[in-house]
């Protein structure tokens, strides 16, 4: 119940509030197509494997402490008009901002290299999914299917350990810890997708050092899983 009337909430303060461009804040969109030009890409160099911008490939980071993701791509860096979208959709309960921002990073998926058979966002813990009432990433994620045609299994990968906020924490090292065991992924008769031999994309909507696509990672090819790649809105430089 709690849930519906904060999804009935958000929708009426969607008509009496209508969307702003986070870059120029003229009404239509989060971004306008002016503002969109001009927001920052991850273009290289960067890491080709957790793509920290700047930096040699691989970077020290990767070289020392490797991901089990096999690769993160992001087609923005969390900067400007692309971050404050971001804050919106997560913390500010503006869900609406979500067709946009998913089909940016379909848009991506589509002109990129990725391989991928099933779109996986990265659950949420559950005290924050009860608190927010949604799950920004998988709202991201549904967008990335509508625009690509690669279906989304949201039921693929659960937390099973709840886990303080990658906010805050520093270092690749503290947030893998952070962050180790707390996935697993759905198989047997009754899982949706069969994960032997799948290729597998997982969904977020930030990415700062990779942990915790990485952990799903983890999880997801200790079920079986052929390659697992991340793809989030954007990547902190």
């Amino acid at each position: 119940m709690q849930n519906l009337i904060s999804k009935l909430a958000a929708s009426t303060l969607d008509l009496l509030f209508p969307l702003e461009c986070f870059g120029c804040r003229t009404e239509g969109d989060v971004l306008c197509s002016s503002c969109l030009a001009g927001v920052a890409r991850l273009n290289q160099p960067y890491c080709r494997l957790c793509a920290q911008p700047g930096r040699s490939s691989p970077c020290v980071s990767c070289q020392e402490s490797p991901l089990d993701v096999d690769a993160i791509r992001a087609p923005f860096l969390f900067d400007g008009a692309i971050q404050e979208a971001v804050h919106a959709l997560k913390y500010r309960n503006l869900r609406a901002a979500a067709p946009r921002l998913g089909e940016l990073v379909g848009e991506f998926l589509t002109a990129g290299r990725i391989p991928g058979g099933v779109l996986v966002p990265v659950p949420m813990p559950s005290s924050r999914a009860r608190q927010r009432g949604y799950n920004q990433s998988e709202l991201l994620a549904m967008e990335v299917s509508k625009t690509t045609g690669i279906p989304m299994d949201n039921g693929l990968l659960a937390r099973v350990r709840n886990t303080p906020p990658q906010v805050g924490t520093a270092g690749r090292a503290e947030r893998r810890r952070n962050v180790e065991g707390s996935f697993e992924a759905k198989t047997g008769p009754r899982a949706k997708t069969d994960l032997r031999g799948a290729a597998v994309i997982v969904v977020d909507d930030v990415a700062t050092t990779g942990s915790t696509i990485s952990a799903c990672a983890s999880a997801l090819k200790s079920a079986g899983a052929a390659s697992v790649w991340g793809l989030v809105l954007a990547r902190e430089a």
